[in-house]
């Protein structure tokens, strides 16, 4: 069967309708910045982002068909593909430069300016959409009906069910006052802790306990209940074995990299169980993430290989642009390579990537590689599978290790490793994202050409606010904190520290590591155990309440269409909830840069302590609301 001549898109080839508007740019823009700053602050706090696409298409079908009055199924779709580049960006930064801050707060080197930021995340961004446009015809066209693209499809699926989209947005934009009216009360005025926990005294090391947030409800909901109990296994595995262990083992003794007894740490009053999470568990959970993106690789490695010739195969191929139908024209390949080479010479040049020509070619081909992987590997599985962290390591492992063997090393070849890494995870984000994108506009008839410059609009604008978001998150909590565990960041500068420097304590590293392949062996997803056993317990166990509400509303009767609607209906409830609390959390942010947060802090000014129960009733009213939007039949 051919489904390249077969297939008809929504808006035929030879039909001319509005698509790359002022409208659709300014939205489009404005929702990637939105989208990208609120992803930077959830991916920072749980260590996995959302793909923005549908609830941006939602938003922008609730913008431009009940606020203008317009009517363009190609406009909404490129208001969602710049949108949706704003979270791909992010959730490709964040997973490396927090390192550079984590860095400079220990004084090994300056803070990053925000025109380094930027071109870390521009390079990345503009080569992901670069190198995904040659491969557009092969794994979206040829392969149509064969690569599912789950994500892509199901946004063109809400486009499609455009006469909807007022009441759909309308569910986005309830979830998203609800989550910034809810933080505000919980984290501005400190109305209700927002985090209630138990430590044993009887099991020393141990302690229970919930973060009550709306994100991570929305989180825990999207994933499903089974990622989210992988991730709170994972979370009890540290907090009530491993920890326990290290109280009932270590006793007076001082354990590197810790400088005071685990005695002492447990009754200092500013420590407990957090102190053994921050001195010990952060390393054995970095080992169990880091060996879990390994493994993750090597088992797609067959997968990699086979979409690399694919995509070598479909470069040699010459598709004929003068005389292509609209809905065939991709940018051409002249424009294109001008950026790449562009990229090459500014990385070998700017002194942020201590490399030399050959080392910013190199950059390029690794470029390639894992953006013709990551392209394919969502259109098989989804954007939400694809072991982008799995990639970075690999890179961050490789880059590491050749400027050293040059001579690159200390300070100079650490930050050097991260800027490359940076580009890389970026460079693979984006290209999923793109393909995704590019997929959902193959099925609504959009031109591919102006798909791809709005995606390099979406980087751009998001490449420009990025660094302001790193820098407000850094300036507010900090990174490697609690509020801010930043787990993959934080992963990627133990291990270029180790490489460069033997400063790593090898033994925890170890210890996650092969618990690591022991979750393998027994057949658990590795990533999000992983992920979990590196989090606070409360934050798995915050995620695993949305996850328990997914369950219950899959598990009531009803038909499989009928099931599946309560679960859109509550994916764009959730969505709503993360953006909401993201958005919040960067304006708490910039209170407490501002220094104004004590002024808001009511329950400081007024001297009260409300109870943990009522933040625990407060947030089991929210996971009910969220129920019943679930299950509230939409009016015909």
């Amino acid at each position: 069967m051919d489904n390249k001549n077969e297939f008809k898109p929504y808006i035929p080839a030879d039909k001319i309708v509005p698509e790359f508007t002022v409208t659709s740019a300014l939205i489009g823009c404005l929702l990637a910045i939105v989208f990208g700053a609120a992803n930077a602050y959830l991916g920072l706090l749980v260590g996995m982002t959302i793909s923005a696409s549908i609830p941006a298409a939602v938003i922008s079908m609730g913008i431009i068909r009940v606020i203008l009055r317009r009517d363009s199924i190609l406009e909404n779709n490129l208001v969602q593909t710049i949108g949706s580049a704003g979270e791909s960006l992010a959730a490709g930064a964040i997973f490396t430069l927090p390192a550079l801050f984590l860095w400079a707060g220990e004084g090994k080197i300056e803070y990053p300016s925000l025109l380094t930021i930027f071109f870390i995340a521009l390079f990345g961004g503009l080569l992901g959409v670069c190198f995904m446009v040659p491969l557009r015809q092969a794994l979206i066209v040829e392969e149509h009906g064969t690569l599912p693209f789950p994500e892509g499809t199901a946004c063109a699926e809400v486009l499609l069910a455009g006469e909807e989209g007022g009441s759909k947005a309308g569910s986005v934009f309830t979830g998203l006052g609800i989550a910034a009216f809810y933080k505000f009360i919980a984290d501005g005025l400190k109305l209700f802790p927002s985090e209630i926990g138990y430590a044993f005294k009887s099991y020393a090391g141990s302690q229970i306990g919930i973060q009550v947030l709306p994100s991570l409800a929305g989180v825990g909901f999207i994933c499903g209940p089974k990622i989210s109990s992988y991730m709170l296994a994972g979370g009890t595995l540290s907090w009530f074995v491993l920890m326990p262990a290290i109280a009932l083992f270590g006793g007076d003794a001082t354990i590197y990299p810790g400088t005071k007894s685990i005695s002492a740490m447990l009754a200092s009053p500013d420590g407990g169980p957090s102190a053994l999470w921050s001195n010990y568990i952060k390393y054995i959970g970095a080992g169990a993430v880091a060996a879990g993106g390994v493994i993750s690789l090597i088992k797609t490695f067959p997968l990699i290989i086979r979409t690399f010739k694919q995509a070598m195969a479909s470069m040699s191929k010459k598709h004929a642009q003068k005389n292509a139908l609209r809905t065939q024209q991709d940018l051409p390949m002249p424009f294109l390579l001008v950026i790449i080479v562009a990229i090459v010479i500014l990385i070998w040049l700017i002194p942020t990537f201590p490399v030399n020509p050959i080392g910013s070619l190199i950059i390029v081909i690794f470029g390639f590689f894992f953006a013709s992987v990551s392209s394919r590997m969502v259109g098989l599985i989804g954007s939400s599978n694809n072991p982008v962290s799995g990639m970075a390591i690999a890179t961050l492992i490789i880059a590491t290790l050749l400027l050293k063997v040059t001579g690159t090393d200390g300070t100079t070849g650490m930050v050097g490793a991260i800027a490359i890494g940076g580009v890389i995870c970026i460079v693979a984000a984006i290209a999923g994202d793109t393909s995704q994108d590019l997929k959902t506009g193959f099925i609504v008839g959009a031109t591919p050409k102006k798909q791809q410059l709005g995606e390099m609009l979406g980087v751009v604008v998001s490449a420009a606010a990025v660094g302001f978001v790193l820098y407000l998150l850094n300036e507010a909590w900090g990174y490697g904190t609690e509020q801010l565990p930043a787990a993959q960041a934080t992963m990627m500068k133990m291990l270029v520290e180790g490489i460069m420097n033997a400063e790593l304590p090898w033994a925890l590293i170890f210890i996650g590591v092969f618990i690591a392949v022991m979750a393998e062996i027994l057949k658990v997803p590795v990533m999000p155990f992983a992920v979990g056993m590196y989090l606070p317990f409360s934050l798995s166990a915050g995620i695993m309440a949305g996850g328990v509400v997914r369950f219950i509303v899959e598990k009531i009767k009803g038909t499989d269409e009928e099931k599946k609607e309560r679960s859109d209906r509550g994916v764009l409830f959730t969505s709503g909830l993360i953006a909401g609390e993201g958005i919040m959390g960067i304006v708490l942010a910039v209170l407490a840069v501002l220094k104004v947060d004590s002024a808001i802090n009511l329950s400081e000014r007024f001297n009260f302590t409300t109870p943990q129960f009522v933040s625990l009733i407060i947030f089991i009213l929210l996971l009910y609301f969220l129920y019943t939007r679930c299950m509230k039949k939409e009016k015909k």
